[in-house]
């Protein structure tokens, strides 16, 4: 069990944590190479490889001897075998058997022989993987999948200024000053879109405490050894400096979008994210239901990151529209939620009584299309992309497929679409390949007078003798139940005697007098109170097992039996004990729930005890 060792903050497969050595040590960091010596003054200590000691039994006892002679809680990686990529699978070294109760403890992975959970993992021989994204990330990934989620990952080897974002984004916790301290003998200059050569220097782009006041043609005539040193400081302080940016950005939950911009100094990089994309279970997995940021879709890769396709896949799978016979299309527009907006003000406006008859979609990039009912729930009032008129392939095709699968899975009898330009195109495209008939009500510009009539007029004459009793509330927290916790889930919450107080969008449901859920407006998920829960608790999902006692808080994952593997951070969930039901907010992921020994599992907001 990882004692040592904690996650705090999530983003992704990123994670703020702490290494509790002799010095806490806030991770993602950089490590200096040089403090791993035994003899050296840093928390973490390699007494070296295996090939050093000559056999596996050496390298044990040396390893016992290093932990009576250091402080107990400095971090020793144990001595491994390192090898190439191209050494054959079946060669192996001899295993070095140090208990993990000795004190902190690192070990290189090998799938080939697999330890007890430690405190950090070594992905050793990883740098030899520079150049080569497919086989960087599925070693990576591997690795991540494999050893326990409170275990630290350390990629020796590998740390640039430039991809040190990506490194963290993939689950990467340590790395280390080599390639920094490389490239300072070699002249290299560092900065974060890249190394550049002394000799093409012309000034130093940098100042930092070590170039403030120093002219590149001084560098330059120093002595090898003096430029090296402080190239080195330079190279590495650069380093340090990105690599607290990425801290940050962990904490603010933008780090996706820091890794997008960030990867275009380099082909290589751009290749692993989107490599990374297409290995969506293992990014889903690890990715919030929400996010207090917004979501920026500024690039190409934003249509395939989790976020979006999570929701396209929920919109296909888990939702139920209303039953009705007319669906009007309709364009997104900046300000969200949409309903909100001047543009789809007019549009609801001009539908005047016929609103509730008419089932609304809005046609959009990157999240394909976004029902009325979920307007609110993130991303769809949470997204911001770049608006310049023009779509491009990826996005025809992607936005396309969406709103060919909802046609297919829900058929009506009239569809209008009130669209222009690129909107229209897409829904040309999708009648042309289904053999639908759709009528189009715009003359050019959406928000016209002869537009708004045109749309006026036929409504009116489509809804003409149709009439239909529902709630558009009713329906709203309906959808989103569904989107949150699984087809049916509304049904199950909102019985046809419950009430639905509250303005829009904090709308509430009771039922004699108990309140059920409530919808909260900064993410657009439900909170259910115990009451709301029981109603759904019988189908077992984004269930939480816990042991005997009665949470008063927060829920740690040692007290965690069994979790549903589909939670991810930020889902409400229901906590089952012999001594308590309660409901609260998922911390971390079901998976990680079982597989942690500390940490915050759930954040409990109501406690049944019984």
């Amino acid at each position: 069990m990882t004692r040592y060792f904690e996650v705090h903050q999530r983003d992704g497969a990123a994670r703020t944590g702490s290494l509790y050595l002799n010095n806490t040590i806030p991770t993602p960091t950089v490590i200096d190479t040089s403090s791993l010596k035994p003899e050296g003054e840093g928390d973490i200590i390699y007494p070296g490889n295996q090939w050093h000691f000559g056999s596996g039994k050496a390298a044990t006892q040396a390893t016992l001897n290093l932990r009576e002679n250091v402080e107990k809680d400095k971090l020793i990686i144990m001595p491994s075998c390192t090898y190439s990529p191209m050494v054959a699978g079946d060669v192996t070294c001899e295993k070095i058997d140090v208990p993990a109760d000795e004190g902190p403890t690192g070990i290189a992975y090998s799938e080939r022989d697999p330890e007890n959970t430690r405190d950090l993992y070594v992905a050793d021989g990883i740098g030899c993987h520079e150049g080569n994204p497919r086989r960087l990330l599925a070693e990576l990934m591997q690795i991540r999948k494999n050893i326990a989620p409170d275990s630290a990952l350390y990629a020796p080897n590998t740390a640039l200024p430039e991809n040190v974002a990506m490194l963290i984004y993939l689950g990467v916790d340590i790395l280390d000053t080599t390639r920094a301290t490389i490239a300072a003998f070699e002249d290299k200059y560092m900065t974060p879109a890249g190394f550049i050569h002394l000799d093409r220097l012309a000034e130093l782009p940098c100042c930092c405490s070590h170039c403030s006041g120093m002219s590149a043609k001084e560098v330059k005539d120093m002595d090898k050894k003096q430029r090296a040193r402080l190239l080195e400081k330079h190279n590495i302080a650069t380093l340090e400096a990105e690599v607290a940016l990425v801290r940050q950005r962990i904490r603010s939950a933008s780090l996706r979008e820091y890794v997008e911009g960030r990867c275009r100094h380099d082909p290589a990089l751009v290749a692993m994210l989107r490599l990374s994309d297409v290995e969506y279970d293992f990014l889903e997995e690890r990715t919030a239901l929400f996010k207090p940021a917004p979501l920026l879709a500024t690039t190409s890769e934003s249509l395939t990151r989790p976020e979006v396709v999570r929701f396209a896949r929920r919109v296909q799978q888990r939702y139920t529209p209303p039953e009705k016979d007319i669906l009007l299309l309709l364009p997104c527009s900046a300000r969200k939620p949409y309903s909100i907006s001047m543009t789809h003000s007019r549009f609801r406006k001009a539908l005047g009584k016929n609103l509730k008859l008419v089932q609304e979609v809005i046609i959009t990039s990157p999240l394909g299309i976004v029902p009325r009912e979920l307007e609110v729930t993130y991303p769809a009032a949470h997204y911001d992309t770049t608006v310049t008129g023009y779509w491009d392939a990826e996005e025809h095709r992607w936005v396309e497929e969406c709103l060919e699968d909802f046609l297919l899975k829900h058929p009506y009898k009239h569809i209008v679409a009130h669209v222009e330009d690129e909107y229209r195109s897409i829904c040309e495209n999708v009648s042309k390949k289904l053999g639908l008939e759709i009528t189009y009500t715009s003359d050019g510009n959406v928000t016209s007078p002869t537009s708004l009539h045109k749309l006026e007029d036929t409504m009116k004459e489509l809804c003409s003798g149709l009439s239909y009793r529902g709630d558009y509330r009713r329906d709203m927290l309906k959808a989103i139940a569904d989107y949150q916790f699984g087809a049916g889930s509304g049904e199950k919450l909102l019985p046809p005697d419950s009430k639905i107080k509250a303005p829009f969008p904090r709308y509430q449901a009771f039922l004699d007098k108990e309140q059920l859920i409530t919808l909260i407006p900064e993410n657009g998920t439900i909170a259910l109170t115990i009451e709301g829960a029981k109603r759904i608790i019988e189908t077992g999902d984004y269930v939480v097992n816990i042991d005997d006692f009665v949470p008063r808080g927060s829920i740690l994952a040692p007290g965690v039996i069994n979790a549903d593997e589909r939670i991810r951070p930020n889902d409400e969930v229901f906590i089952c004990g012999d001594k308590a039901f309660c409901v609260g907010r998922a911390a971390m992921s079901g998976p990680e729930m079982i597989h942690s020994s500390r940490g915050i599992a759930v954040d409990v907001r109501h406690v049944k005890k019984l």
